[in-house]
């Protein structure tokens, strides 16, 4: 985000002397790990970031990251954010948020934030569960859920963080894994080089109030046909030995998982990622077990030309070079003026 010249760090560089007071087991543990390997490899200076977080159990991440922080208030950290980067667009400028904090109170701020394009990243943990306030369900928590709000089972249709924000017009969303620690620190180098907002899920295991809620996607035994990982320009394959796809039915425009050598089926009839096209993106981000895998990895990436920041910057470089009037002083001299 910044034109800095990267320089040498090391994950260690961004870690704090401050306890991390995280449920033992808990997901979250990977993912600052995850998080704290990216900054090293992406290289700005510990001084020129800052993470911004609201309420929750992510929203205790600004204490664990050796880099400018701030703990706001629940729902509204992309107003704290935004504010930042019209203040100090060189930096660095990463939101943390839960299901929770970031779909419920906090959705109407993640939509502005993302729609207006301002140049952060959105880290969005999902355990489909509020877990520092003991286990109500949340906005992505599935049907049935039983929880202190939904004692006879949640009769709601959950969320999908993806397709939310795809839906409010984000230019950069990906999905990623807690324990994905492969896949995740690159994941989120590329939501870093993005210009743009950038919006980032991550499944997160609560050990405690919704405990392998997505087992059915990251289990060993299954992830090979439970995970699909996209890859611009490759095609739409998972399973062992790649030996099941994605083809897209041209009448209908819905996809649909074969098996390549089946039927007919070969590696040319299965759907290539393409992640500047937005309605695979959404078709990507909607599929969901047991009928497909989910997706993971940059599931779109299409830079608009301009960042929010800099449309006002310029906007406010126009307005000074026309005015007539350049200080507080010369405002306070320069009409007519009463005496009490």
């Amino acid at each position: 985000m910044n034109d800095q010249t990267a320089i040498k760090l090391t994950a260690k560089d961004f870690a704090t002397d401050q306890e991390v007071r995280w449920c033992p087991g808990c997901g979250d543990y990977a993912i600052l790990k995850g998080v704290q390997k990216a900054l090293a490899d992406i290289g700005t200076a510990p001084e020129n970031v800052v993470f911004v977080s609201g309420i929750g159990c992510a929203a205790r991440f600004p204490y664990y990251v050796d880099t400018y922080g701030f703990h706001t208030i629940h729902g509204r950290a992309p107003a704290f954010a935004t504010g930042i980067k019209l203040a100090k667009p060189e930096l660095d400028v990463w939101l943390v948020s839960g299901d929770g904090d970031g779909l419920s109170i906090g959705g109407n701020h993640l939509m502005h934030v993302l729609r207006r394009n301002v140049d952060v990243n959105y880290l969005l943990f999902n355990n489909e569960i509020y877990g520092l306030t003991k286990g109500q369900a949340s906005p992505t928590s599935r049907k049935g859920t039983r929880s202190p709000s939904t004692p006879a089972g949640s009769v709601d249709s959950p969320l999908s963080a993806c397709v939310t924000a795809l839906g409010v017009g984000a230019r950069f969303v990906a999905r990623g894994i807690d324990r994905g620690q492969k896949e995740l620190p690159g994941m989120l180098q590329r939501a870093h080089a993005h210009k743009g907002a950038s919006f980032v899920e991550i499944l997160q295991n609560c050990i405690v109030y919704n405990d392998g809620i997505f087992d059915n996607v990251v289990d060993k035994s299954i992830a090979v046909d439970a995970q699909i990982h996209v890859k611009h320009g490759e095609p739409l394959t998972f399973g062992p030995d790649d030996s099941t796809g994605l083809r897209l039915d041209p009448k209908t425009l819905r996809l649909s998982v074969v098996e390549i050598g089946v039927d007919g089926v070969t590696l040319d009839d299965i759907i290539v990622h393409d992640e500047t096209n937005l309605m695979l993106a959404q078709m990507l981000a909607a599929m969901d077990r047991p009928d497909f895998p989910v997706a993971i990895g940059v599931l779109y990436n299409n830079p608009a030309e301009t960042t929010y920041e800099a449309a006002v910057t310029q906007q406010n470089e126009v307005a000074r070079s026309s005015a007539k009037i350049n200080s507080i002083e010369e405002l306070l001299h320069s009409g007519t003026t009463w005496t009490v």
